[in-house]
């Protein structure tokens, strides 16, 4: 059982507890100890996949948000081989909230890139809570240009509550250093796949999500503005963040369907943060697909199609 269940979970608590007591008598040779510990299990199990079956938009915001949750660090521990991690913005400083470098993802040498929020207090700390200053944009921005030098795929996760706000950021030009990731994304040829693993906001999020293939965990979420701040700007109460969330359709299936993201990643019954080996498997199989599909593409001509696939996002027609 993770350490920390959700609001929505609690129905589950009293098993839960039920079984973990049960286990601590599993040396006492009672066949009847093993086939309730089983039987628990099973309706344990049952639960779990009926309350994912029916999330709400705000219930996958939690999800996405879980202090459990794999985190890029996770991912790149699973699935890149001989990973060495390169630091510094050649400017100013090394931001520990954007991690990066090169390694083998299968039998490819890649570049990865993604935000790291960090676990506990002091790694949260560090991490700046996974909120990128310019100068992490700007070390992504010098490993993307080092992948299109040599020819490397780079592979990108997405999980930030969004950029940093402070004044500092703004000074150094906050603003600047994402849209020049944006301008440099569209005309990188090499192959981009981005993953978002876990909560994508904003600005600070697209800064590292402009690629040929767009993934996307089953219960990640992925918007313009976190809810809390929809709500406060939009009604003036915070509070109000569950329906926002709804407002927003910031879940993998609604960005599905608006063709803002290209695959669903299916996770573990209960989240990725309760088999992390599972969850990093299935992406691994989705982002191997995926770069098989567009590899042999010219670069030329894959970043002519990235430029027209982000181009067509937002056009609608209106009926009169």
């Amino acid at each position: 059982m993770p350490k920390e269940l959700l609001e929505f979970e609690k129905p589950l608590i009293e098993i839960e507890e039920r079984i973990e007591k049960l286990r601590s008598y599993v040396q006492i040779e009672d066949p009847r100890i093993h086939a309730e510990i089983e039987k628990l299990t099973k309706r344990s199990q049952y639960l779990l996949e009926r309350i994912y079956l029916k999330l709400t938009p705000w219930q996958k915001t939690q999800v996405a948000r879980h202090a459990s949750r794999p985190t890029t660090l996770d991912y790149i521990d699973i699935l890149i081989e001989d990973f060495v991690e390169l630091h510094g913005d050649r400017h100013f400083a090394d931001d520990p909230s954007i991690v990066g470098g090169i390694g083998k993802f299968g039998d490819r040498s890649v570049v990865v890139i993604g935000h790291q929020k960090g676990r506990g207090t002091k790694g949260k700390i560090y991490r700046n809570f996974g909120m990128p200053n310019p100068e992490g944009y700007r070390k992504a921005l010098r490993l993307m240009q080092l992948g299109t030098k040599f020819k490397r795929p780079i592979l990108t996760f997405i999980d930030t509550p969004g950029a940093y706000p402070g004044i500092g950021a703004e000074e150094r030009g906050q603003a600047g250093a994402i849209a020049r990731n944006l301008f440099e994304m569209c005309r990188l040829e090499v192959p981009i796949i981005v993953s978002v693993i876990g909560e994508g906001g904003s600005g600070g999020a697209l800064a590292l999500g402009v690629g040929d293939r767009i993934i996307m965990l089953e219960h990640s979420i992925y918007s313009v503005i976190s809810p809390e701040g929809c709500a406060a700007i939009l009604w003036g109460d915070g509070t109000r963040a569950p329906e926002a969330a709804d407002t927003l359709k910031m879940t993998a299936q609604d960005l599905k369907k608006l063709g803002v993201i290209d695959i669903i990643v299916k996770e573990p019954v209960g989240g990725a943060h309760r088999d992390p080996k599972i969850a990093a498997q299935s992406l691994k199989e989705t982002i191997s697909k995926a770069l098989k599909e567009i590899e042999s593409i010219p670069g030329d001509k894959l970043a002519v199609m990235r430029y027209e696939k982000f181009s067509k996002m937002g056009v609608y027609k209106e009926d009169h």
